[in-house]
Protein backbone atom coordinates (compact mmCIF):
# COMPACT_ATOMS: atom_id res chain seq x y z
CA UNK A 1 0.00 0.00 0.00
CA UNK A 2 1.07 3.50 -0.68
CA UNK A 3 0.91 4.21 2.89
CA UNK A 4 3.06 2.01 4.10
CA UNK A 5 6.96 2.19 4.34
CA UNK A 6 9.15 0.42 6.83
CA UNK A 7 5.99 -1.45 8.12
CA UNK A 8 4.30 1.01 9.60
CA UNK A 9 2.29 4.91 8.76
CA UNK A 10 3.81 6.75 6.12
CA UNK A 11 6.26 9.53 6.72
CA UNK A 12 4.24 11.57 4.65
CA UNK A 13 1.80 10.49 7.28
CA UNK A 14 3.86 12.34 9.78
CA UNK A 15 4.78 15.25 8.10
CA UNK A 16 0.98 15.94 8.08
CA UNK A 17 1.10 16.46 11.67
CA UNK A 18 0.52 20.18 12.13
CA UNK A 19 1.24 22.96 14.24
CA UNK A 20 -0.29 25.81 15.92
CA UNK A 21 2.09 28.78 17.36
CA UNK A 22 2.67 32.78 17.50
CA UNK A 23 -0.31 33.53 19.05
CA UNK A 24 -1.37 37.57 19.02
CA UNK A 25 -4.56 38.66 20.51
CA UNK A 26 -6.78 41.26 19.31
CA UNK A 27 -7.38 45.31 20.59
CA UNK A 28 -10.13 43.52 22.67
CA UNK A 29 -8.98 40.36 23.76
CA UNK A 30 -11.71 38.51 22.28
CA UNK A 31 -9.97 37.11 19.50
CA UNK A 32 -6.91 34.94 19.26
CA UNK A 33 -4.46 34.84 16.34
CA UNK A 34 -2.35 32.12 15.64
CA UNK A 35 -0.02 30.85 12.67
CA UNK A 36 -0.13 27.25 11.55
CA UNK A 37 0.82 24.58 9.09
CA UNK A 38 -2.87 23.45 8.97
CA UNK A 39 -2.44 24.61 4.97
CA UNK A 40 -0.18 23.89 2.51
CA UNK A 41 2.37 26.67 4.26
CA UNK A 42 2.50 28.84 7.32
CA UNK A 43 -0.74 31.18 7.47
CA UNK A 44 -3.06 33.19 10.06
CA UNK A 45 -5.87 31.55 11.55
CA UNK A 46 -8.04 33.03 13.81
CA UNK A 47 -10.16 31.79 17.08
CA UNK A 48 -12.68 33.08 19.24
CA UNK A 49 -15.61 31.75 21.43
CA UNK A 50 -18.33 32.62 18.99
CA UNK A 51 -16.62 30.49 16.67
CA UNK A 52 -15.31 27.59 18.43
CA UNK A 53 -13.19 26.38 14.97
CA UNK A 54 -10.15 27.71 13.47
CA UNK A 55 -11.23 30.17 11.10
CA UNK A 56 -8.10 30.63 7.91
CA UNK A 57 -7.53 34.31 7.72
CA UNK A 58 -4.61 34.70 5.20
CA UNK A 59 -4.42 32.87 1.79
CA UNK A 60 -0.59 33.49 0.67
CA UNK A 61 1.06 31.81 -1.95
CA UNK A 62 4.18 31.62 0.28
CA UNK A 63 4.68 31.26 4.08
CA UNK A 64 3.95 33.82 6.27
CA UNK A 65 6.73 34.73 9.07
CA UNK A 66 4.86 36.62 11.67
CA UNK A 67 1.45 37.82 12.44
CA UNK A 68 0.95 40.81 15.46
CA UNK A 69 -2.07 42.21 16.97
CA UNK A 70 -2.60 46.13 16.17
CA UNK A 71 -3.37 47.42 20.03
CA UNK A 72 -6.60 49.18 19.39
CA UNK A 73 -8.30 48.31 15.81
CA UNK A 74 -9.21 45.19 13.99
CA UNK A 75 -5.80 45.19 12.17
CA UNK A 76 -2.98 42.53 12.20
CA UNK A 77 0.54 43.29 10.78
CA UNK A 78 1.49 40.13 9.12
CA UNK A 79 5.23 39.41 7.78
CA UNK A 80 5.50 37.15 4.45
CA UNK A 81 8.24 36.63 2.07
CA UNK A 82 8.26 34.34 -1.28
CA UNK A 83 9.99 31.45 -2.24
CA UNK A 84 11.74 30.79 0.79
CA UNK A 85 13.54 34.09 -0.08
CA UNK A 86 13.58 35.70 3.43
CA UNK A 87 13.07 38.96 2.08
CA UNK A 88 9.92 39.53 4.24
CA UNK A 89 7.31 42.57 2.97
CA UNK A 90 5.35 43.75 5.91
CA UNK A 91 1.46 43.09 5.57
CA UNK A 92 -1.54 45.31 6.83
CA UNK A 93 -4.50 42.49 7.04
CA UNK A 94 -8.08 43.23 8.67
CA UNK A 95 -9.15 40.58 11.18
CA UNK A 96 -12.04 38.85 8.47
CA UNK A 97 -8.37 38.53 5.90
CA UNK A 98 -10.52 40.93 2.85
CA UNK A 99 -8.27 43.60 2.87
CA UNK A 100 -4.81 42.76 2.41
CA UNK A 101 -2.31 45.42 2.12
CA UNK A 102 1.49 45.59 1.39
CA UNK A 103 2.65 48.31 3.05
CA UNK A 104 6.68 48.04 2.27
CA UNK A 105 6.11 46.86 -1.34
CA UNK A 106 10.03 46.08 -1.59
CA UNK A 107 10.43 42.55 -2.67
CA UNK A 108 14.59 43.10 -3.27
CA UNK A 109 14.57 43.60 0.62
CA UNK A 110 14.22 42.27 4.05
CA UNK A 111 11.91 44.42 6.55
CA UNK A 112 11.95 43.17 10.24
CA UNK A 113 8.57 44.46 11.97
CA UNK A 114 9.44 45.55 15.24
CA UNK A 115 6.76 46.29 17.57
CA UNK A 116 3.66 49.29 18.25
CA UNK A 117 3.04 52.20 19.65
CA UNK A 118 1.21 52.17 22.47
CA UNK A 119 -1.14 54.06 20.32
CA UNK A 120 -1.05 51.96 17.68
CA UNK A 121 -0.72 55.06 15.11
CA UNK A 122 2.92 53.97 13.98
CA UNK A 123 5.06 50.86 14.04
CA UNK A 124 8.65 50.67 14.20
CA UNK A 125 10.56 48.78 11.72
CA UNK A 126 14.54 47.86 10.36
CA UNK A 127 15.44 47.08 6.45
CA UNK A 128 18.28 47.02 4.34
CA UNK A 129 16.87 48.52 1.73
CA UNK A 130 19.34 51.46 1.47
CA UNK A 131 22.08 49.34 0.60
CA UNK A 132 21.54 45.46 1.27
CA UNK A 133 24.37 45.02 3.67
CA UNK A 134 23.36 47.50 6.51
CA UNK A 135 19.90 47.78 8.06
CA UNK A 136 18.37 50.89 9.47
CA UNK A 137 15.66 51.56 11.67
CA UNK A 138 12.21 52.77 10.33
CA UNK A 139 9.05 54.68 11.58
CA UNK A 140 5.81 53.64 9.91
CA UNK A 141 2.89 55.92 10.29
CA UNK A 142 -0.36 54.01 9.54
CA UNK A 143 -2.42 57.49 9.19
CA UNK A 144 -0.51 58.87 7.03
CA UNK A 145 0.79 55.48 5.48
CA UNK A 146 4.76 57.45 5.10
CA UNK A 147 7.53 55.81 6.67
CA UNK A 148 10.48 57.65 7.96
CA UNK A 149 14.05 56.55 9.03
CA UNK A 150 15.40 57.12 12.19
CA UNK A 151 18.31 55.58 12.54
CA UNK A 152 20.51 55.46 9.97
CA UNK A 153 24.54 53.66 9.88
CA UNK A 154 26.66 51.00 8.22
CA UNK A 155 25.71 48.74 11.30
CA UNK A 156 22.92 45.53 11.25
CA UNK A 157 20.18 47.73 13.44
CA UNK A 158 17.56 45.70 13.95
CA UNK A 159 13.55 47.45 15.45
CA UNK A 160 12.87 46.37 19.09
CA UNK A 161 10.04 48.39 20.25
CA UNK A 162 8.87 51.58 21.69
CA UNK A 163 9.47 53.57 24.36
CA UNK A 164 6.47 54.38 27.33
CA UNK A 165 5.94 58.20 26.04
CA UNK A 166 6.71 56.34 22.18
CA UNK A 167 8.49 59.57 21.98
CA UNK A 168 11.78 56.77 20.95
CA UNK A 169 12.46 53.60 19.70
CA UNK A 170 14.70 50.84 20.86
CA UNK A 171 17.44 49.24 18.32
CA UNK A 172 19.43 46.39 18.77
CA UNK A 173 22.76 46.55 17.11
CA UNK A 174 24.22 43.09 15.98
CA UNK A 175 28.21 43.38 15.87
CA UNK A 176 27.77 39.65 15.99
CA UNK A 177 25.48 36.51 16.64
CA UNK A 178 26.74 36.67 19.88
CA UNK A 179 27.08 40.53 20.85
CA UNK A 180 25.05 43.16 20.82
CA UNK A 181 24.05 46.37 22.40
CA UNK A 182 20.75 48.70 22.28
CA UNK A 183 20.26 52.35 21.94
CA UNK A 184 17.08 54.18 22.50
CA UNK A 185 16.54 56.55 19.22
CA UNK A 186 14.62 59.66 19.29
CA UNK A 187 12.21 59.55 17.32
CA UNK A 188 11.92 63.64 15.94
CA UNK A 189 15.46 64.48 16.73
CA UNK A 190 17.21 60.75 15.31
CA UNK A 191 19.31 61.47 18.80
CA UNK A 192 20.63 58.12 20.07
CA UNK A 193 21.30 57.18 23.23
CA UNK A 194 23.91 53.95 23.72
CA UNK A 195 22.24 51.96 26.77
CA UNK A 196 24.94 49.76 26.76
CA UNK A 197 28.76 50.49 26.89
CA UNK A 198 30.22 47.19 27.50
CA UNK A 199 34.16 45.46 26.71
CA UNK A 200 33.87 42.30 24.77
CA UNK A 201 31.25 39.44 23.88
CA UNK A 202 28.14 40.72 25.83
CA UNK A 203 24.25 40.33 23.96
CA UNK A 204 21.36 42.44 25.14
CA UNK A 205 17.49 42.05 23.84
CA UNK A 206 13.74 41.93 24.50
CA UNK A 207 13.49 45.47 26.04
CA UNK A 208 10.10 46.14 28.00
CA UNK A 209 9.98 50.18 28.77
CA UNK A 210 8.27 50.38 32.47
CA UNK A 211 5.65 52.88 32.50
CA UNK A 212 7.14 55.48 34.49
CA UNK A 213 9.75 55.55 32.11
CA UNK A 214 12.74 55.70 33.90
CA UNK A 215 14.12 52.38 33.42
CA UNK A 216 13.69 48.87 30.92
CA UNK A 217 13.71 45.07 31.45
CA UNK A 218 15.88 43.37 29.29
CA UNK A 219 17.71 40.06 28.84
CA UNK A 220 21.58 39.99 29.13
CA UNK A 221 24.86 37.97 29.46
CA UNK A 222 26.85 40.99 30.37
CA UNK A 223 29.52 39.57 33.01
CA UNK A 224 28.01 36.11 33.14
CA UNK A 225 28.07 32.61 31.50
CA UNK A 226 23.80 32.82 31.05
CA UNK A 227 21.54 35.37 29.60
CA UNK A 228 20.01 36.42 32.62
CA UNK A 229 16.76 38.85 33.41
CA UNK A 230 17.19 42.46 34.56
CA UNK A 231 16.47 45.90 35.21
CA UNK A 232 18.32 49.06 33.45
CA UNK A 233 18.20 52.98 34.65
CA UNK A 234 17.90 55.17 31.58
CA UNK A 235 19.71 57.61 33.95
CA UNK A 236 22.41 56.29 35.08
CA UNK A 237 22.44 53.08 33.05
CA UNK A 238 23.01 50.73 35.71
CA UNK A 239 21.87 47.29 35.35
CA UNK A 240 19.74 45.27 38.15
CA UNK A 241 20.05 41.62 37.36
CA UNK A 242 16.50 40.01 38.60
CA UNK A 243 17.48 36.14 38.18
CA UNK A 244 20.73 34.29 39.11
CA UNK A 245 23.96 32.83 36.10
CA UNK A 246 22.33 29.71 36.29
CA UNK A 247 20.50 28.55 32.65
CA UNK A 248 19.63 31.28 29.99
CA UNK A 249 16.58 33.73 30.15
CA UNK A 250 15.34 32.94 26.24
CA UNK A 251 12.25 35.34 26.61
CA UNK A 252 10.35 38.15 28.13
CA UNK A 253 6.88 39.96 28.17
CA UNK A 254 5.54 42.72 30.60
CA UNK A 255 1.92 43.53 31.16
CA UNK A 256 0.64 46.56 33.73
CA UNK A 257 3.59 48.83 32.78
CA UNK A 258 6.37 46.56 34.14
CA UNK A 259 4.77 45.54 36.99
CA UNK A 260 4.07 41.96 36.34
CA UNK A 261 7.13 40.22 34.20
CA UNK A 262 6.50 36.87 32.50
CA UNK A 263 9.91 34.72 31.53
CA UNK A 264 10.99 31.52 30.13
CA UNK A 265 13.94 29.83 31.40
CA UNK A 266 16.09 27.28 28.83
CA UNK A 267 16.86 24.65 31.73
CA UNK A 268 18.98 22.09 29.89
CA UNK A 269 16.98 21.80 26.93
CA UNK A 270 13.51 22.07 28.61
CA UNK A 271 11.99 25.19 29.16
CA UNK A 272 10.35 26.66 32.19
CA UNK A 273 7.95 29.68 32.63
CA UNK A 274 8.02 32.02 35.43
CA UNK A 275 5.80 35.17 36.12
CA UNK A 276 7.92 37.84 38.53
CA UNK A 277 5.20 40.62 40.11
CA UNK A 278 7.79 43.69 40.63
CA UNK A 279 5.29 45.06 43.14
CA UNK A 280 5.11 41.77 45.65
CA UNK A 281 7.48 39.97 47.75
CA UNK A 282 8.28 36.59 47.70
CA UNK A 283 10.51 36.81 43.89
CA UNK A 284 9.33 34.33 40.92
CA UNK A 285 7.12 31.83 40.76
CA UNK A 286 7.04 28.77 38.20
CA UNK A 287 3.84 28.40 36.25
CA UNK A 288 2.83 24.82 36.25
CA UNK A 289 0.65 22.71 34.37
CA UNK A 290 1.89 22.99 31.18
CA UNK A 291 3.25 20.58 28.57
CA UNK A 292 6.96 19.50 29.44
CA UNK A 293 8.67 20.30 26.18
CA UNK A 294 9.95 23.85 24.65
CA UNK A 295 8.53 27.53 25.21
CA UNK A 296 8.33 28.60 21.63
CA UNK A 297 6.97 32.15 22.21
CA UNK A 298 4.16 33.41 24.53
CA UNK A 299 2.41 36.33 24.81
CA UNK A 300 0.32 38.10 27.58
CA UNK A 301 -2.96 39.80 27.80
CA UNK A 302 -2.85 43.72 28.98
CA UNK A 303 -3.81 43.25 32.21
CA UNK A 304 -1.06 40.83 32.80
CA UNK A 305 -3.99 38.17 33.94
CA UNK A 306 -3.50 35.45 30.88
CA UNK A 307 -1.06 34.24 28.80
CA UNK A 308 -0.92 32.21 25.55
CA UNK A 309 2.00 30.02 25.62
CA UNK A 310 2.79 27.99 22.14
CA UNK A 311 4.54 24.43 23.60
CA UNK A 312 6.86 22.00 21.66
CA UNK A 313 6.18 19.05 23.37
CA UNK A 314 7.35 15.61 22.02
CA UNK A 315 3.70 14.31 23.60
CA UNK A 316 1.62 16.87 22.83
CA UNK A 317 3.03 18.55 19.48
CA UNK A 318 2.85 22.04 19.09
CA UNK A 319 -0.16 23.91 20.51
CA UNK A 320 -0.91 26.69 22.23
CA UNK A 321 -1.74 26.81 26.03
CA UNK A 322 -3.72 29.25 27.80
CA UNK A 323 -2.32 30.36 31.68
CA UNK A 324 -4.50 32.45 34.61
CA UNK A 325 -1.36 33.48 36.10
CA UNK A 326 -3.10 34.03 39.43
CA UNK A 327 -5.13 31.11 39.51
CA UNK A 328 -3.15 28.64 38.09
CA UNK A 329 -5.55 27.28 35.26
CA UNK A 330 -4.31 25.94 32.34
CA UNK A 331 -5.98 24.65 29.37
CA UNK A 332 -5.09 24.18 25.96
CA UNK A 333 -6.61 26.38 23.22
CA UNK A 334 -5.43 24.82 19.51
CA UNK A 335 -5.87 21.19 18.49
CA UNK A 336 -3.95 21.08 15.33
CA UNK A 337 -4.45 17.68 13.35
CA UNK A 338 -2.57 14.92 14.67
CA UNK A 339 -2.94 13.30 10.82
CA UNK A 340 -4.25 10.30 11.98
CA UNK A 341 -1.18 9.26 14.01
CA UNK A 342 -1.83 7.38 17.35
CA UNK A 343 -1.46 10.07 20.08
CA UNK A 344 -0.02 7.10 22.46
CA UNK A 345 2.98 6.45 19.64
CA UNK A 346 4.15 9.38 20.45
CA UNK A 347 8.02 8.99 22.74
CA UNK A 348 10.01 11.56 24.94
CA UNK A 349 13.61 11.59 24.76
CA UNK A 350 16.16 10.80 27.28
CA UNK A 351 18.66 13.70 28.42
CA UNK A 352 21.94 11.65 27.79
CA UNK A 353 25.58 13.09 28.24
CA UNK A 354 28.79 11.25 27.24
CA UNK A 355 32.76 12.12 26.62
CA UNK A 356 34.20 13.65 23.59
CA UNK A 357 38.15 13.91 22.89
CA UNK A 358 39.03 15.84 25.56
CA UNK A 359 36.94 14.76 28.57
CA UNK A 360 34.42 17.06 27.71
CA UNK A 361 30.50 16.27 28.46
CA UNK A 362 28.01 16.54 25.99
CA UNK A 363 24.31 16.62 26.55
CA UNK A 364 22.10 15.03 23.94
CA UNK A 365 18.58 13.67 23.57
CA UNK A 366 18.02 10.02 22.91
CA UNK A 367 15.11 8.97 21.54
CA UNK A 368 14.57 4.63 21.48
CA UNK A 369 12.05 2.87 19.37
CA UNK A 370 10.44 -0.04 21.75
CA UNK A 371 12.74 -3.33 21.30
CA UNK A 372 15.70 -4.95 22.75
CA UNK A 373 17.47 -4.03 19.34
CA UNK A 374 20.37 -3.72 18.49
CA UNK A 375 19.17 -0.25 16.52
CA UNK A 376 20.22 1.34 13.69
CA UNK A 377 20.39 5.04 14.51
CA UNK A 378 20.19 8.84 13.55
CA UNK A 379 22.77 11.08 14.58
CA UNK A 380 20.56 14.44 14.04
CA UNK A 381 23.02 17.45 14.22
CA UNK A 382 21.41 21.35 14.63
CA UNK A 383 21.95 24.12 12.75
CA UNK A 384 23.14 27.55 14.19
CA UNK A 385 26.07 26.52 14.92
CA UNK A 386 24.88 28.45 17.99
CA UNK A 387 21.42 26.44 18.19
CA UNK A 388 20.31 23.38 20.36
CA UNK A 389 18.86 20.63 20.36
CA UNK A 390 16.06 20.99 23.13
CA UNK A 391 13.03 19.08 24.25
CA UNK A 392 11.05 18.95 21.77
CA UNK A 393 8.49 17.65 19.44
CA UNK A 394 9.96 16.92 15.75
CA UNK A 395 7.61 15.06 13.72
CA UNK A 396 10.34 13.13 11.67
CA UNK A 397 12.44 12.04 14.61
CA UNK A 398 8.99 10.34 16.08
CA UNK A 399 8.55 9.00 12.73
CA UNK A 400 11.90 7.44 12.64
CA UNK A 401 11.50 6.21 16.58
CA UNK A 402 8.09 4.29 14.86
CA UNK A 403 10.37 2.53 12.42
CA UNK A 404 12.92 1.34 14.69
CA UNK A 405 15.27 3.85 14.19
CA UNK A 406 16.87 5.35 17.75
CA UNK A 407 17.38 9.25 16.81
CA UNK A 408 20.19 11.08 18.78
CA UNK A 409 20.73 14.69 19.29
CA UNK A 410 23.37 16.18 20.43
CA UNK A 411 24.65 18.98 21.22
CA UNK A 412 28.43 19.00 20.38
CA UNK A 413 30.88 21.88 21.33
CA UNK A 414 30.03 25.45 20.68
CA UNK A 415 25.91 24.94 21.02
CA UNK A 416 23.98 27.99 23.23
CA UNK A 417 22.23 26.35 26.49
CA UNK A 418 25.45 25.96 28.39
CA UNK A 419 27.00 29.04 29.22
CA UNK A 420 29.09 31.40 27.13
CA UNK A 421 32.31 29.82 27.35
CA UNK A 422 30.70 26.38 25.72
CA UNK A 423 29.25 28.28 23.33
CA UNK A 424 33.13 29.53 22.01
CA UNK A 425 34.57 26.12 22.23
CA UNK A 426 34.11 25.84 18.79
CA UNK A 427 35.31 29.05 17.25
CA UNK A 428 37.07 29.04 13.86
CA UNK A 429 40.23 27.38 14.05
CA UNK A 430 38.60 25.16 17.23
CA UNK A 431 36.14 24.19 14.31
CA UNK A 432 36.82 20.21 13.98
CA UNK A 433 36.92 19.69 17.60
CA UNK A 434 32.57 19.73 17.31
CA UNK A 435 33.29 17.43 14.70
CA UNK A 436 35.12 14.75 16.89
CA UNK A 437 32.16 15.43 19.33
CA UNK A 438 29.70 13.56 16.72
CA UNK A 439 32.85 10.59 16.13
CA UNK A 440 32.42 10.36 20.07
CA UNK A 441 28.83 10.03 20.09
CA UNK A 442 28.76 6.61 17.71
CA UNK A 443 31.43 5.29 20.77
CA UNK A 444 28.49 6.11 23.21
CA UNK A 445 25.88 4.60 21.02
CA UNK A 446 27.98 1.80 20.40
CA UNK A 447 28.97 1.27 24.06
CA UNK A 448 25.54 2.31 25.65
CA UNK A 449 22.94 3.04 23.30
CA UNK A 450 22.30 -0.53 21.83
CA UNK A 451 22.94 0.51 18.76
CA UNK A 452 24.66 -1.66 15.61
CA UNK A 453 27.48 0.16 14.30
CA UNK A 454 27.58 -0.96 10.48
CA UNK A 455 23.90 1.35 10.86
CA UNK A 456 24.73 5.42 12.28
CA UNK A 457 23.58 7.60 9.50
CA UNK A 458 24.26 11.26 10.60
CA UNK A 459 21.74 14.06 9.52
CA UNK A 460 21.91 17.61 9.73
CA UNK A 461 20.48 20.96 8.24
CA UNK A 462 22.36 24.26 7.59
CA UNK A 463 25.69 24.38 9.65
CA UNK A 464 24.23 20.83 10.72
CA UNK A 465 24.65 20.00 6.95
CA UNK A 466 28.33 21.12 7.22
CA UNK A 467 28.69 18.99 9.65
CA UNK A 468 27.17 15.80 8.21
CA UNK A 469 29.89 16.54 5.39
CA UNK A 470 32.45 16.82 7.77
CA UNK A 471 31.54 13.78 9.72
CA UNK A 472 31.09 11.28 6.62
CA UNK A 473 35.03 12.99 5.30
CA UNK A 474 36.64 13.10 8.48
CA UNK A 475 35.51 10.29 9.99
CA UNK A 476 34.21 7.80 7.45
CA UNK A 477 34.37 4.95 9.03
CA UNK A 478 31.67 5.98 11.75
CA UNK A 479 28.45 6.34 9.33
CA UNK A 480 26.73 4.59 7.06
CA UNK A 481 25.14 7.24 5.41
CA UNK A 482 24.93 10.68 5.43
CA UNK A 483 21.60 13.17 4.89
CA UNK A 484 22.69 16.79 3.86
CA UNK A 485 19.66 19.51 4.10
CA UNK A 486 21.22 22.73 2.82
CA UNK A 487 24.16 22.66 3.96
CA UNK A 488 28.01 23.87 3.94
CA UNK A 489 30.45 22.11 1.47
CA UNK A 490 33.17 24.87 1.03
CA UNK A 491 33.05 27.22 3.91
CA UNK A 492 35.38 29.56 1.95
CA UNK A 493 32.86 29.82 -1.01
CA UNK A 494 30.02 30.17 1.85
CA UNK A 495 31.21 33.18 3.40
CA UNK A 496 32.09 34.50 -0.20
CA UNK A 497 28.81 34.31 -1.56
CA UNK A 498 26.31 34.61 1.55
CA UNK A 499 23.85 37.45 1.56
CA UNK A 500 25.72 40.25 2.15
CA UNK A 501 24.02 41.34 5.66
CA UNK A 502 24.83 38.17 6.44
CA UNK A 503 28.41 38.09 5.93
CA UNK A 504 29.98 40.24 8.94
CA UNK A 505 27.76 38.33 11.05
CA UNK A 506 29.09 34.84 10.14
CA UNK A 507 32.80 35.56 10.11
CA UNK A 508 33.24 36.18 14.23
CA UNK A 509 31.95 32.14 14.71
CA UNK A 510 33.53 31.00 11.31
CA UNK A 511 36.44 33.44 10.52
CA UNK A 512 37.47 34.87 7.35
CA UNK A 513 38.54 34.36 4.59
CA UNK A 514 41.76 36.79 4.07
CA UNK A 515 42.60 35.23 7.29
CA UNK A 516 41.63 32.01 7.69
CA UNK A 517 41.52 30.60 4.31
CA UNK A 518 43.87 28.30 4.51
CA UNK A 519 42.37 26.57 7.18
CA UNK A 520 38.85 27.14 5.17
CA UNK A 521 40.52 24.82 2.50
CA UNK A 522 41.94 22.54 5.11
CA UNK A 523 38.78 21.29 6.94
CA UNK A 524 36.10 21.89 4.14
CA UNK A 525 34.00 18.90 2.78
CA UNK A 526 34.67 19.47 -0.47
CA UNK A 527 38.37 18.97 -0.72
CA UNK A 528 38.28 15.56 0.52
CA UNK A 529 35.61 13.80 -0.84
CA UNK A 530 37.57 11.30 -2.00
CA UNK A 531 37.20 9.95 1.73
CA UNK A 532 33.63 9.64 1.70
CA UNK A 533 32.34 5.85 1.83
CA UNK A 534 28.70 6.55 3.02
CA UNK A 535 26.42 6.86 0.71
CA UNK A 536 24.66 10.62 0.15
CA UNK A 537 21.32 12.45 -0.14
CA UNK A 538 21.35 16.15 -0.76
CA UNK A 539 18.32 18.86 -0.48
CA UNK A 540 18.29 22.19 -0.94
CA UNK A 541 16.35 25.45 -2.17
CA UNK A 542 17.32 27.53 -5.11
CA UNK A 543 16.39 30.73 -3.35
CA UNK A 544 18.77 30.39 0.05
CA UNK A 545 19.91 33.73 1.45
CA UNK A 546 22.24 32.32 4.00
CA UNK A 547 23.97 28.90 2.40
CA UNK A 548 23.72 29.23 -1.65
CA UNK A 549 22.39 26.14 -3.87
CA UNK A 550 25.92 26.27 -5.48
CA UNK A 551 27.26 24.67 -2.02
CA UNK A 552 25.16 21.38 -2.44
CA UNK A 553 25.70 21.56 -6.16
CA UNK A 554 29.60 21.87 -5.49
CA UNK A 555 29.07 18.41 -3.49
CA UNK A 556 26.56 16.58 -5.49
CA UNK A 557 28.99 17.19 -8.98
CA UNK A 558 31.95 15.81 -6.99
CA UNK A 559 30.37 13.02 -5.90
CA UNK A 560 28.79 12.13 -9.11
CA UNK A 561 32.02 12.63 -10.59
CA UNK A 562 33.46 9.43 -8.35
CA UNK A 563 30.24 8.02 -9.48
CA UNK A 564 29.76 7.39 -5.47
CA UNK A 565 25.83 6.85 -4.37
CA UNK A 566 24.15 10.30 -4.10
CA UNK A 567 20.67 11.53 -4.46
CA UNK A 568 19.77 15.12 -4.89
CA UNK A 569 16.43 16.88 -4.61
CA UNK A 570 16.27 20.87 -5.26
CA UNK A 571 13.59 22.87 -4.56
CA UNK A 572 13.03 25.93 -7.17
CA UNK A 573 9.84 27.23 -4.79
CA UNK A 574 12.37 26.92 -1.08
CA UNK A 575 14.84 28.96 0.79
CA UNK A 576 16.96 27.67 3.32
CA UNK A 577 15.43 24.23 4.38
CA UNK A 578 12.03 22.82 3.41
CA UNK A 579 8.64 25.02 4.08
CA UNK A 580 5.81 24.02 2.06
CA UNK A 581 3.80 21.05 2.51
CA UNK A 582 3.63 18.89 -0.52
CA UNK A 583 8.16 19.80 -0.62
CA UNK A 584 8.34 18.52 2.84
CA UNK A 585 6.66 15.47 1.82
CA UNK A 586 8.44 14.54 -0.96
CA UNK A 587 11.70 15.62 0.75
CA UNK A 588 11.25 13.47 3.98
CA UNK A 589 9.94 10.41 2.20
CA UNK A 590 12.62 10.42 -0.16
CA UNK A 591 15.05 10.69 3.64
CA UNK A 592 13.04 7.87 4.95
CA UNK A 593 13.42 5.26 1.87
CA UNK A 594 16.82 6.46 1.28
CA UNK A 595 18.06 5.62 5.16
CA UNK A 596 15.71 2.42 5.31
CA UNK A 597 17.50 0.78 1.51
CA UNK A 598 21.12 1.74 3.24
CA UNK A 599 20.57 1.15 7.05
CA UNK A 600 18.03 -1.81 6.97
Amino acid sequence: MADKLSGGLSCARYMQIRAAYSATRSHDEKTMFFLSTMSAAPQVYRLCEAIPWPVQVTFFDDRVMGVYAHPTEPYLIVSSDVGGSERAQIYLVSHDGQTVENLTSDMAHVHQFGGFSSTGKQFVYASNARDDVHFDVYVYDLETRVSRCVFETDDTNYAAGFSADDRSVFALRMHTNVNADLFLVDIESGDALHLTHHQGDAHFSHPRAAADGRMVHLITDLDSEFARLATLDLETLALTYLTDDLWDVEQLEAAQGGKRLVYSVNEDGTSALFVLDRDRTGGARRVEGLPVGTVVDFDLSKDGAHVDVTVSSPLHAVEVWRVALDRGDVWRLTFASEGSVPHDSFVEPELIAYPSLDGLMIKAYYYKPKGDGPFPVIVDVHGGPEGQSTNLFPALRQYFVQCGYAVLAPNVRGSSGYGRTYLHLDDVRKRMDSVADLAHAVDWLCEHGNARRDAIAVMGGSYGGFMVLAAVTHYPDRFAAGVDLVGIANLRTFIENTSPYRRHLRECEYGTVEADGDFFDEISPIHHVDRITAPMIVIHGANDPRVPISEAEQIVEALQKREHPVEYLRFEDEGHGVVKLPNRIKTYTAIAAFLDRYLK
